[in-house]
């Protein structure tokens, strides 16, 4: 999980079946994002299916290759909130995130994709982009918020299946 993943290429069958199984596998994890990392899989893709903010739709989608663009200036504010990870079942600790980025790359069909949020959208959009450039959010808490999370994951883990978040 501590190493960048490789650029998607192949835009065929085998590409769509993988996308396919990570929806799956992230709605069975009641999960609001995966990487493909998390399932051992070193390509830089990863879905998303964030449940709606007060007066917005939800949102979902597959982001191949994702380029994060991030607010400047005075429109670069953070939000503090709880965070959890799949890879971490069951932890959550308080992680500071952009209120809003927008992120681009391709769907699993290689057309262009565009997808843009604030809250919740906007820290599922970077925790997954995160996981395909080789970090996880533990990474980005301070050492104490981070020794805990790790010890209430240890914790859980065995209220997880082996292989977790795979559910093959």
């Amino acid at each position: 999980m501590h190493r960048p993943c490789r650029p998607v290429n192949a835009f065929d069958d085998g590409l769509q079946t993988l996308v396919a199984d990570m929806v799956a596998t992230m709605r069975a994890a009641d999960g609001v994002g995966l990487a493909a990392n998390q399932i051992g899989v070193d390509l830089a893709v990863f879905v998303f299916d964030c449940p709606a903010d007060e007066g917005c739709d939800s949102e979902s989608g597959v982001v191949c290759n994702p380029t994060l663009t991030l607010p400047a200036g005075r429109q670069r504010g953070l939000l503090v909130a709880d965070e959890g990870c799949l890879s971490l079942p069951g932890a959550f600790v308080e992680c500071a995130r952009l209120e809003y980025v927008e992120v681009t790359g391709l769907d699993e069909h290689g057309d262009d994709v565009a997808y843009a949020g604030a809250s919740l959208l906007a820290r599922c959009l970077q925790h997954e982009t995160d996981h395909l450039r080789g970090t996880v959010f533990g990474d980005k808490v301070p050492t104490k918020l981070r020794k805990k999370l790790y010890k209430e994951a240890a914790r859980l883990a065995e209220e997880f299946p082996d292989g977790w978040p795979a559910l093959t």
